[in-house]
């Protein structure tokens, strides 16, 4: 993928909606797609008997670096509380001597507490554990564990419109900075998104993310810097007789404010499908 890619990536979003929007679809009877966000966290648990698998790649214009992360999620045993992990790979450096390995590993636990019995509304609290497997030295992880908090809200406006809203923490505990310096570091996260049912199977998606981060800068110093993305995209789902959905997307993370100038083409492939039957 070339940075031209990124460059092309609106237009490139732009006409592969018209496409999917002027293709044929099934009719509403359908249940619409309940996929993950691209940015944003929805707030729809696993159901039983339900695994998915979630790949993202993101690539930043600009030099080489990108990062790959798969997550899965499972029940356990049902909607109600759902386990899963995110394991990070990146790239740091262009050019045969960039910099590719693990970042930190995530295990998460989340727990539905409104949306079981169906509705409009669902909200999951999730709680996450953050390993240091990343190499801190090379800038691959954070160095030390952290624990991070965050509240997903999704709300049905209408037939055809659906937002969710995050608020999330992260606590780093002896985060690593330049020279073995160490120091415990905290990050806050807001994030909202429109996500509009074009057809059952084919969603346009905006999401505005916003975050304020710490990273050390001596011995238990630390600064802070915030960052705030505005990003379109689109996602569709190829749905299959035995119960297997793959959902593709593309997003164009935008900066605005203090992330003026910064953009990345952001791709999404998940495949849901049941593990065993449902009783």
């Amino acid at each position: 993928m070339t940075n031209n890619f990124v460059d092309r990536a609106p237009a490139t979003l732009l006409l592969v909606s018209l496409g999917l929007l002027g293709a044929p679809s099934p009719g509403w009877s359908q249940e619409p797609i309940k996929d993950n966000s691209f940015l944003i966290e929805e707030a729809y648990n696993q159901g039983r008997g339900i695994v998915q698998h979630i790949n993202t790649f993101s690539r930043p214009k600009g030099g080489g670096a990108w990062i790959y992360t798969l997550t899965q999620e499972w029940p356990a045993p049902d909607e109600r509380h759902q386990l899963s992990f995110s394991l990070p790979i990146q790239r740091l450096e262009p050019g045969p001597a960039g910099k590719v390995g693990w970042g930190d590993i995530a295990l998460n636990y989340r727990y539905q507490a409104v949306g079981r019995e169906g509705g409009n509304t669902a909200f999951s609290p999730r709680l996450s554990v953050l390993l240091a497997t990343g190499d801190a030295d090379r800038g691959m992880g954070a160095g030390g564990t952290g624990v991070q908090f965050n509240l997903p809200l999704s709300h049905q406006v209408n037939s055809r419109l659906v937002t969710h809203w995050n608020a999330g923490a992260t606590r780093t505990f002896s985060a690593k900075g330049a020279f073995g310096a160490e120091s415990d570091t905290m990050t806050y996260s807001l994030g909202q998104s429109f996500v509009w049912l074009a057809a059952p199977r084919f969603n346009l998606l905006v999401e505005t993310v916003w975050s304020r981060a710490q990273e050390v800068t001596g011995p238990s110093r630390t600064a802070s810097s915030n960052s705030f993305f505005i990003s379109p995209g689109l996602r569709w789902s190829h749905d299959f007789k035995n119960g297997l959905q793959i959902v593709p997307g593309i997003a164009v993370p935008i900066g605005v404010g203090p992330s003026r100038g910064e953009r990345s083409v952001f791709l999404y492939l998940s495949f849901e499908h049941p593990f065993k039957r449902s009783r």
